[in-house]
């Protein structure tokens, strides 16, 4: 069991809900420094241990700082998030770039910021150097195929369209050394939201040992292998969270049974990892607005899918509690929802919960992660703000909620003034 828990009691959240009307997201920065920290302790066992957080997860600058400051770099996947990471002081190769259909643009980014690029095709590699030039360290990324079994998120590797075939990674080396780089690492990813520590060893066993074949096939000695994201967080109050140190331990046994003899020590050992460094530590805290009686009963909130898309999405399991009432009775079944014109714009289908007045701050548990940053504006609805919880206890906006004239900004009203809009054919 995992007690599902909120930094600020009923009577502090309503004075910061007064301060910034909800919805909105909450971050708990010492929560957040305590994991990163638990993190590389755990990971310390490894010669060279490097952290890159998915920006994904979470693209405020801010947060990126935080992580900056506790040593971890940022795993990016466009030029957006490339320049955040820049800015919150994550800079050349403890940057990524690990992206898929990648554009020029974005390579040249890359190169031009010192970033680590890590193909995901063989034929980027001619696409890298024409567009711009080959650095002197490139990673590939690898699909196991059929050597490997995904999850219901990712779904089956040879399924997926990310990374090379075994085959590939070899050929995709061996050219990529005749074209003069240097510097060599490989990366996969092949599951996501995984609580099962064995899946994450093996992982790591498939690459140590992919290290080991490249080196006896091509001469080519790897600098470090990156495992990925996809490590779980526990959504559910009755699973189980993974313990670092025995997943640490683990990895370690297969590096000591497979690099070691293979005289491939000291090997990098890299992670990609987002959700489970910031997911347990963000909120979406929002208010009943709403009460409905028909065939089932129904709370609407003044949050919707646009706000926190994985529930409608995915289906995902997002635990809630009422602030106030986090140790009332579960006596009511109901539906919480938001206002978008879409039936599974849904937090909660038929949840046990206590009675819930209009009125009532909701808290949406476990959305540090792929919340915020999946929003959107269907129907209009403008994307809420992000707050930061410091340390001392202050709270800083670190992203404020979107105005009307942000909705419109891309549109040119001036133009539409003298737009005929009567229809002009051809005969």
């Amino acid at each position: 069991m995992n007690e599902k828990t909120f930094p600020l009691d009923a009577a502090a959240l309503r004075q910061l809900a007064e301060r910034f009307p909800t919805p909105f997201y909450l971050y708990d920065e010492a929560a957040i420094r305590a994991n990163a920290r638990h993190i590389r302790q755990a990971f310390a066992i490894f010669p060279d241990f490097h952290e890159h957080y998915a920006v994904k997860a979470l693209p405020n600058p801010f947060v990126l700082k935080i992580l900056a400051d506790e040593g971890f770099g940022a795993d990016c996947a466009s030029i957006p998030e490339l320049i955040l990471a820049e800015k919150a002081g994550m800079r050349g190769e403890d940057v990524m770039l690990t992206s898929n259909a990648t554009l020029g643009q974005e390579f040249a980014t890359a190169r031009q910021q010192g970033a680590v690029i890590n193909l995901d095709d063989i034929s980027h590699i001619d696409f890298l150097q024409k567009t711009a030039g080959l650095p002197e360290l490139v990673s590939c990324r690898y699909n196991p195929g059929p050597l490997k079994d995904g999850n219901v998120i990712i779904g089956k590797p040879e399924e997926a369209k990310y990374g090379f075939t075994r085959q590939q990674i070899l050929d995709g080396l061996v050219l990529l050394r005749s074209k003069g780089v240097t510097r060599f690492g490989l990366h996969t990813m092949v599951a996501s939201n995984e609580l099962n520590a064995d899946y994450h060893i093996e992982t790591a066993r498939i690459l140590f040992e992919l290290a080991v074949e490249v080196k006896e096939k091509t001469g080519i000695r790897v600098e470090f292998v990156n495992l990925g994201g996809g490590a779980g967080i526990p959504y559910r109050p009755e699973q189980t969270p993974l313990d670092y140190k025995d997943l640490a331990r683990g990895i370690r046994a297969a590096y000591d049974e497979v690099i070691i003899p293979a005289g491939l020590d000291p090997l990098g050992l890299h992670l990609e990892w987002g959700r489970i460094i910031t997911g347990p530590y963000g909120w979406l805290v929002t208010t009943a607005v709403r009460s409905k009686s028909i065939y089932r009963e129904y709370v609407g909130v003044d949050a919707s899918m646009a706000d926190l898309m994985r529930p409608g999405m995915y289906g995902a399991y997002h635990h809630l509690t009422v602030a106030g009432k986090e140790h009332a009775a579960s006596t009511e079944t109901y539906d919480v929802v938001g206002s978008l014109c879409e039936n599974n714009d849904k937090f909660a289908v038929q949840r046990k919960l206590p009675k819930i007045d209009v009125g009532d701050l909701v808290i949406i548990h476990d959305a540090g992660a792929h919340g915020r940053a999946m929003g959107f504006n269907y129907n209009g609805k403008l994307r809420c703000g992000e707050l930061l919880l410091r340390a001392d206890g202050t709270v800083t906006q670190i992203r404020r909620t979107e105005s009307i004239d942000d909705y419109f900004i891309t549109l040119d009203f001036a133009a539409l003034e003298s737009f005929d809009a009567t229809a002009k054919g051809t005969s």
